[in-house]
């Protein structure tokens, strides 16, 4: 009896260990099987205690009362599926008559606490069925990408969300993105994780980085074009809208728009092409885009406003023609000037990590979910990474990109440089990478006889 005594003792202090240092082992052990038992013995009184029940049918009422038998219990949502995952459980539920979604959404605090969850997040499938996501622990504290995930053209998985599930960007989907977070808040271990993701792709990558480079020029072998300079990021922006409309021209000379051709294969832009004739598309990665608004002189305010009616008909234009925008900055509002707001509202996809004032937040969420506002100023500084990310849905979710270190980035793009497609707009802006890295090479625009 003492060894079985002392036996139990120490599976339990293991047990408490491994949660404590090792969540997800201890979910994949212990806890899924916990709170499968805790689920299915507390889902009645849990439902009838937070108000997701109705009460039985009129009919069985009064067959009660006719045949003398108890009043039946109001019924609850019916389990459909119940599907345990690596960081928590998935419970599919079909809702009575009467009930709707929304009133799972606002008990998902109250099941969480009920059920002994880390976090409980739903959504509406579809009429009359709702699919909870729980999950057992949490999942942005150590960040674990799945070994396997769901990768697309144009669809690139860059972080984790708090329900346990993958975050995409998807350009095909939001075309263009905006990214705010104060200094040392991950907006570039973000960045890092969209090149890593993109780099084998089938895609040019274009850099606008102010700070000399300092950011992007690591990565450049895998960029088609950079610039380091506000001077050469106008040309570049030039250069980017003269190759939207020439693409344009080729989709027009391709619409097919004859009365014997079926409408589905009428193109309306390079997706709806030939592959032999569909152009490369082209994601910017703006990093810093205040340096680019910003001007101290007549001269630097006439190049100012070129790049921003630039970047704006790029935003407006450039999603038929491939082309994507991937804007990042610590602060992006009306103080930056004239054509500032009119970019923002084409930048469908938001992102704001720690920012330093609720207007900083409010520049992200404010006009498509103003309850992300409030998540984005409570992000803790230790929190590196933590970001919210939401679409002009109103939709939003936490999430947190794995760590990548710059060595980590720069191997990728290394690996796959031999996939860098050459522009023929853009091949004056090619970084001219040296042999020997121990000088810097500048990203100015190359000359006629190196182009």
């Amino acid at each position: 009896m003492t060894v079985y005594a002392v036996s139990l003792v120490l599976v339990a202090a293991a047990v408490g260990v491994l949660r404590w240092r090792r969540p997800a082992w201890y979910w994949l052990t212990f806890g899924v099987t916990l709170a499968v038992v805790r689920v299915l013995v507390r889902y009645r009184s849990v439902m009838d205690a937070c108000g997701l029940t109705v009460p039985a049918a009129r009919w069985r009422l009064a067959l009660a009362r006719a045949t003398n038998r108890p009043i039946p219990e109001p019924r609850s949502p019916r389990i459909l599926r119940m599907r345990p995952t690596r960081t928590g459980l998935v419970l599919r539920l079909k809702l009575r008559p009467g009930q709707d979604a929304f009133d799972v959404a606002a008990a998902s605090d109250r099941l969480r606490h009920s059920f002994s969850m880390y976090g409980v997040a739903s959504r509406e499938l579809r009429s009359g069925v709702v699919e909870l996501r729980m999950t057992g622990y949490d999942v942005l504290k150590r960040v674990q990408m799945p070994a396997e995930t769901d990768p697309r053209p144009m669809r690139v998985p860059v972080a984790l969300r708090q329900d346990g599930s993958v975050h995409y960007r998807d350009y095909r989907a939001i075309p263009h993105a905006l990214t705010l977070g104060a200094t040392e808040s991950g907006k570039s271990v973000y960045q890092r994780n969209l090149v890593a993701g993109l780099a084998p792709m089938d895609v040019a990558l274009v850099g606008i980085d102010c700070k000399q480079g300092v950011e992007l020029y690591p990565l450049a072998r895998r960029f088609s074009a950079l610039a380091d300079d506000a001077d050469t990021a106008a040309e570049v922006l030039d250069a980017l809208v003269s190759r939207m409309e020439g693409v344009y021209q080729l989709i027009r000379s391709q619409q097919r728009i004859t009365s014997d051709v079926p409408d589905a294969e009428i193109a309306a832009d390079i997706w709806d092409l030939p592959d032999d004739l569909r152009p490369v598309p082209v994601v910017v990665l703006v990093d810093e885009v205040a340096e680019l608004a910003l001007y101290a002189s007549k001269d630097e305010e006439k190049r100012r406003d070129r790049i921003i009616t630039a970047l704006v008909r790029l935003a407006q234009l450039g999603r038929a023609a491939g082309i994507y925008l991937e804007i990042c900055g610590q602060r992006f509002g009306s103080e930056l000037g004239k054509g500032i707001t009119m970019l923002r509202a084409q930048l469908t996809g938001r992102t704001a990590h720690r920012v330093n004032d609720e207007t900083s937040a409010n520049m992200a969420f404010g006009d498509i979910a103003p309850d992300a506002v409030l998540a984005a100023i409570q992000i803790p500084a230790e929190m590196r990474g933590l970001a919210i990310a939401g679409d002009s849905s109103g939709g939003w979710h936490r999430i947190r990109a794995p760590h990548t270190s710059l060595r980590q980035a720069v191997n990728v793009c290394n690996r796959y440089a031999e996939r860098t497609p050459v522009l023929p707009e853009l091949a004056a802006f090619r970084p001219v990478l040296s042999a020997s890295a121990a000088a810097p090479v500048s990203l100015a625009k190359a000359s006629s006889a190196t182009a």
